[in-house]
């Protein structure tokens, strides 16, 4: 008997195990009424079924809040209030859950399937694992239908992290004892907190992580850190502190994670 609905990879049958575990996920939003009633439809059309959904919005000045209004359900928690941009929303957010593992649903984004909180739950039943990730898949801002760049992740290994290596950020989810261990976002990056914090996590905390290969995430294109030339170096500047703060490399780990992105569009 299925617990949770089939697809191409089969019946999923959830132990009393799996099923004890709660999983929470975190939407900073700012103004994004055009987004972000896919973003809440995609966490609420998942099959798995002790779900959390903890919106943090930033004091939206658009549409963004009545959308939320109009489709949200029981399964969410909302709270506007003022913020300093998305790291600190996704730190005010993560704050507030209660669930065993934590991930993010960025206002832009969409689950790849409703079966992909199944799959995290699935991974984090074994206790010897601290967080798991799956692929992404880029797609038109338009037509969500539409892949620009695909995101094959591939096993974890510390040694790749010298050489540039981290996992979609967005198909990460971990428990939360990590994040109370070693700590949230660092607010004083404006665009590289998520991969300040995955190394942090990684090389300090040395995380176990398990790897599945399937699409989590739809990620829109046009991110904050692709937006205008200078957004892309002051990216590149962030990624480097990271590195260098974190004791994992410098500019030949650098050099290495932005030319491991062409492989993408292939």
């Amino acid at each position: 008997m299925c617990l949770v609905s089939q697809s191409k990879f089969g019946c999923y049958l959830l132990s009393k195990r799996l099923l004890t575990l709660k999983i929470s996920v975190v939407t900073a939003v700012f103004n994004r009424e055009r987004t972000i009633a896919e973003a809440i439809e995609s966490v609420a059309a998942q099959t798995y079924p002790d779900v959390e959904h903890v919106i943090q919005d930033g004091e939206s000045k658009d549409g963004t809040l009545a959308v939320i209004a109009r489709v949200a359900g029981p399964e969410v928690s909302l709270q506007s209030a003022r913020d300093t941009g998305i790291y600190d929303g996704i730190n005010k957010g993560i704050s507030r859950t209660t669930g065993d593992v934590v991930g993010l649903m960025h206002s832009d984004d969409l689950f790849a399937s409703p079966h992909v909180l199944a799959r995290v739950a699935e991974a984090m039943a074994d206790p010897a694992v601290d967080g798991v990730y799956g692929d992404l898949d880029y797609v038109a801002e338009q037509d969500t239908s539409r892949i620009i760049r695909k995101w094959r992740s591939g096993s974890y290994d510390p040694a790749k992290l010298r050489r540039g290596w981290m996992p979609p950020h967005p198909t990460l989810y971990m428990r939360r004892e990590i994040f109370d261990r070693w700590g949230l976002y660092d607010t004083s990056f404006r665009i590289a907190a998520d991969y300040d914090a995955m190394l942090r996590y990684l090389s300090k905390g040395e995380i176990r992580l398990a790897y599945v290969p399937e699409v989590f995430v739809k990620m829109r294109v046009g991110g904050e850190s692709n937006k205008s030339v200078f957004r892309i170096l002051q990216k590149s500047r962030e990624d480097y502190r990271a590195l260098k703060g974190n004791g994992v490399g410098g500019l030949g780990a650098l050099a290495m994670k932005n030319l491991s992105k062409i492989k993408q569009f292939f």
